[in-house]
């Protein structure tokens, strides 16, 4: 049994009314998940059937005027052209698109952070105030700090897989843990787990050691 977003994370993303942590997550389960693309496929069919039935809106006289001034605008600086990365086999095993190109190089050259003995981490630079979108690898049969979490915590396994209280997360699957779960994934034996973890507060380590490193720790 694969664990899927949720339903409602689902239509958010179909509708383009996910924040972009959110929906590099579920286009990225979408890579990895026929069922889920096929739901959204309908929820898009839906949302275009409704569309079309809608009567258009009333626009104002300055609302062309508006459009006009727009164009006479001067243009944005455009990003500086990089050039294009040639993904090694590993990378494209591993990291789907679009993930692959916001992280933008291969597997082995990325800024890896050493969290703990057994976490490293990367974080994505997306613009969302609410939101922290992380690259976590959980070397191989070695467990996270036990914690709980300030609010939800979305996870994709893009390789290896973890158990906690809750089951076993492989290639796909998605974890969905909020404020009441209090648990310590530990990765599979034989391969570091890589994930994409999306939280909208920080975690919370647990136990009486926990809440001193707690003190000194970014989650």
């Amino acid at each position: 049994m694969m664990f899927h977003v949720s339903e409602e994370h689902l239509m958010d993303y179909a509708a383009g009314t996910a924040s972009e942590p959110v929906s590099l997550l579920v286009a990225t389960h979408l890579a990895l998940c026929p069922e889920c693309r096929a739901k959204v496929a309908d929820y898009e069919r839906i949302g275009g059937a409704m569309l079309a039935d809608s009567q258009p809106a009333d626009l104002t006289d300055a609302a062309l005027d508006a459009v006009l001034a727009r164009l006479d605008e001067e243009p944005a600086d455009l990003p500086a052209h990089k050039p294009a990365v040639r993904y090694d086999e590993q990378t494209r095993r591993v990291l789907p698109e679009p993930l692959r190109s916001y992280l933008g190089d291969n597997l082995g050259a990325l800024p890896w952070r050493n969290v703990t003995r057994s976490l490293q981490e990367i974080e994505l630079p997306i613009g969302d105030s609410g939101y922290r979108t992380r690259l976590l690898r959980i070397k191989a049969g070695q467990a996270m700090p036990e914690h709980t979490h300030g609010g939800s915590e979305m996870t994709l396994v893009l390789a290896g897989g973890f158990s906690d209280d809750t089951g076993h997360y492989g290639r796909g699957d998605v974890s969905i843990a909020d404020d009441e779960l209090v648990h310590t994934p530990v990765a599979d034996a034989g391969e570091d787990c890589i994930c994409l973890a999306v939280t909208d507060a920080p975690l919370k380590l647990t136990g009486p050691v926990g809440r001193i490193i707690n003190l000194f720790m970014r989650y």
